[in-house]
């Protein structure tokens, strides 16, 4: 078994496999950073938050001021239902790290998830203010403002989504044909692993940076899951 092969079963989705390749090779190679990384991020995957969570223990006490490392704990505290924990880790991060916006939407994600919505708004404005063409940070706000009651603001959000991505939904007087979804953006945040989420470059706007967006029929918009 070899690190590229590992995680290579790792992004095709196949964690049990991964396991398996990762283990064998902490076995020869105890200590390996990026080997407990990837180990620790597939057993968030599986469930097996427990065993992630030695990981990550790992990694952060080798690292304490990596701040991809000490958010994939913060992640994993949260799936452990240890929330006070882990926001404390977000927030570790956010200090450490504050000139990057996707820290800010990283802890709005789970400040809306806890309930606190005033203060995921107030996060994803940071990021926003950061990095003006977020398009998921304007959508996840949109959707934090939908659940507070505010419908105007939360129009106004989604409305500069779309515009970032290129959206426009088309107006018609009839009604669509039965059993068609209209076509909508998928809205992803990226994996909360990353200090840089994966960005694309769009062709249509050469210069400018945003995160890749997939189309599928699909009736509502969505949030990212953990």
């Amino acid at each position: 078994m070899s690190f590229e092969k590992g995680l290579a079963l790792y992004k095709e989705g196949k964690f049990e496999e991964a396991l398996i390749c990762f283990d064998q090779l902490i076995t020869t190679n105890t200590g390996q950073v990026e080997l407990h990384l990837y180990r620790g991020r597939i057993l968030t995957r599986l469930g097996k938050g427990n065993a992630a969570l030695e990981d990550f223990d790992l990694l952060v006490a080798r690292e304490p001021y990596n701040t991809d490392y000490i958010s994939d704990r913060g992640v994993v505290l949260h799936l452990l239902g240890r929330n006070e924990e882990a926001l404390s880790e977000l927030d570790r991060a956010t200090n450490l790290d504050p000139k990057n916006p996707y820290r800010y939407s990283s802890r709005a994600f789970l400040k809306d998830r806890l309930g606190d919505f005033m203060g995921a708004i107030a996060d994803y404005e940071k990021a926003i203010e950061l990095d003006p063409e977020d398009a998921i940070a304007y959508n996840n706000k949109g959707l934090v403002e939908e659940k507070m009651g505010n419908i105007a603001r939360s129009k106004k959000s989604f409305e500069k989504a779309d515009d970032l991505i290129g959206y426009k939904p088309q107006t018609s007087d009839s009604l669509p044909p039965i059993g068609k979804e209209s076509t909508k953006p998928t809205f992803e945040m990226p994996d909360f692993g990353a200090s840089n989420p994966s960005q694309q470059v769009n062709s249509a706007n050469s210069g400018k940076h945003s995160r890749e967006f997939s189309e599928i029929n699909r009736p509502e918009r969505s949030l990212y899951s953990f």
